[in-house]
């Protein structure tokens, strides 16, 4: 493996003659099959008709072509209204690789190391504790000095020991909740620096650099850059990588014009049917908020979100604007974590990476990078065969998230010509 990430590097480079803006092709003259890609619809209606899904629309990119590009089912299931291929969805967790560039913009200005402490930037971070003992009966804690200081790498790679709040562990969801942290999820109210702020005086769940624990440590990265750019984090998004790469659809809030755009979301009934949300939850992005969270808070398109990663594949650079050199994307999807166990795969800066034995399990070449988020909103990039792949729906919860799997098996066996190595 340590001929791996050289290998990885060249693979990008290569993917400079790929057009930088994203493009419209026949799955022909990119090495794919129509017919073989019709198998989607097959699976993916299959799954509307059982009523495990409502609306789903998919996005398939090869080396800078989108070559295939579908919306299924409906936006409304009772009024059968059609999704359509420009809805906007609730991409959640997807926000961190956004928030991980823009962090890595401002390293690549020389603003901090990824090494420095965060307390340096934000003090209130200094002399971190590690949660000791916990009282269910009061909530109720005692903590002990945690060994170290939490590093922005620690944030960028969730290895930092602070948790989340509602899906994190029963200890962190108590304190937080008790706390008021938000989620980063259909909470639009406080500030960064207000939640931020009080985060950092609560426990963490493990010393840094001890585990991998999925929480809040991007919100915190996203109160990193408005600290060093002196912009709200939401301005900063706007002008700096949105406008260039010309993402005319992603937002923290959307303007009213777009309200109608926005995906409805479900949820599932008793026999795990979807059934239209009928609560305010999930329209947090249609309100005057003030909360940018970085790790859950965006909305966008297949097509906007393509055009982001499009720029990773492309080594940074997307509609003439170069957002990062392409040694540092080289970085981002490096293993940053050593022997910290996630799975099958391993994470590196924003990103979850396919090893090799994460390749023997599914169809991603090793070096792909991929997240989701939690409405059921999935991407991944492989380097290797130029493919972008992103599959969107909503619905939280999803007895049927495989689906994902299953539109990467669907993606790969309609490759008639590989990629040459």
């Amino acid at each position: 493996m340590k001929y791996f990430y050289t290998f990885i590097f060249t693979i990008l480079f290569h993917h400079f003659s790929f057009s930088q803006t994203l493009g419209v092709g026949t799955p022909e003259s990119q090495g794919m099959s129509t017919q073989r890609l019709q198998l989607i619809d097959k699976v993916v209606n299959e799954h509307i008709d059982k009523s495990y899904l409502s609306g789903v629309v998919v996005l398939v990119a090869r080396n800078g072509k989108i070559v295939y590009h579908k919306g299924y089912g409906y936006d409304d299931i009772s009024a059968k209204i059609a999704i359509e291929k420009d809805a906007i969805f609730r991409i959640a967790s997807q926000t961190k690789a956004i928030t991980s560039v823009a962090v890595m913009m401002l390293y690549e200005e020389g603003k901090f190391l990824l090494d420095d402490p965060i307390s340096k930037y934000i003090p209130s971070f200094k002399n971190p504790t590690v949660l000791d003992k916990f009282n269910w009966k009061d909530s109720s804690y005692t903590t002990v000095p945690a060994k170290r200081e939490i590093t922005i790498r620690d944030l960028l790679t969730h290895t930092s020991g602070i948790s989340y709040s509602g899906i994190g562990t029963r200890e962190a969801i108590a304190m937080y909740a008790k706390n008021n942290i938000p989620g980063g999820v259909d909470t639009p109210f406080y500030t960064l620096e207000d939640a931020i702020n009080r985060l950092a005086k609560l426990p963490l769940v493990h010393n840094p650099g001890e585990k991998w624990t999925y929480g809040l440590s991007t919100d915190v990265l996203g109160y990193l850059v408005e600290v060093i750019s002196g912009m709200s984090f939401d301005a900063f998004l706007r002008e700096r990588i949105f406008k260039p790469i010309g993402m005319n659809d992603t937002y923290f809030y959307l303007p009213e014009a777009k309200f109608n755009r926005l995906a409805s979301l479900y949820t599932e009934d008793k026999d795990k049917k979807v059934m239209k949300v009928t609560l305010d939850y999930g329209n947090y992005s249609k309100k005057k908020g003030t909360y940018f969270s970085g790790g859950g808070g965006l909305v966008s398109t297949t097509t906007d979100y393509a055009m982001f990663l499009q720029m990773l594949l492309t080594g940074g650079k997307y509609n003439g604007e170069q957002l990062l050199s392409p040694v540092t994307v080289n970085m981002m999807i490096h293993n940053q974590i050593g022997d910290l166990s996630l799975g099958n795969k391993k994470f590196g800066l924003g990103f979850a990476l396919t090893t090799e034995a994460e390749a023997a399990r599914l169809t991603p070449s090793v070096g792909t990078f991929d997240w989701g988020g939690v409405y059921s909103t999935a991407y991944w990039v492989d380097p290797k065969e130029g493919i972008i792949g992103m599959i969107m729906t909503q619905k939280i919860p999803n007895s049927y998230a495989n689906i994902g799997d299953k539109f990467k098996v669907l993606v790969y066996q309609a490759i008639t010509k590989p990629n040459q190595k």
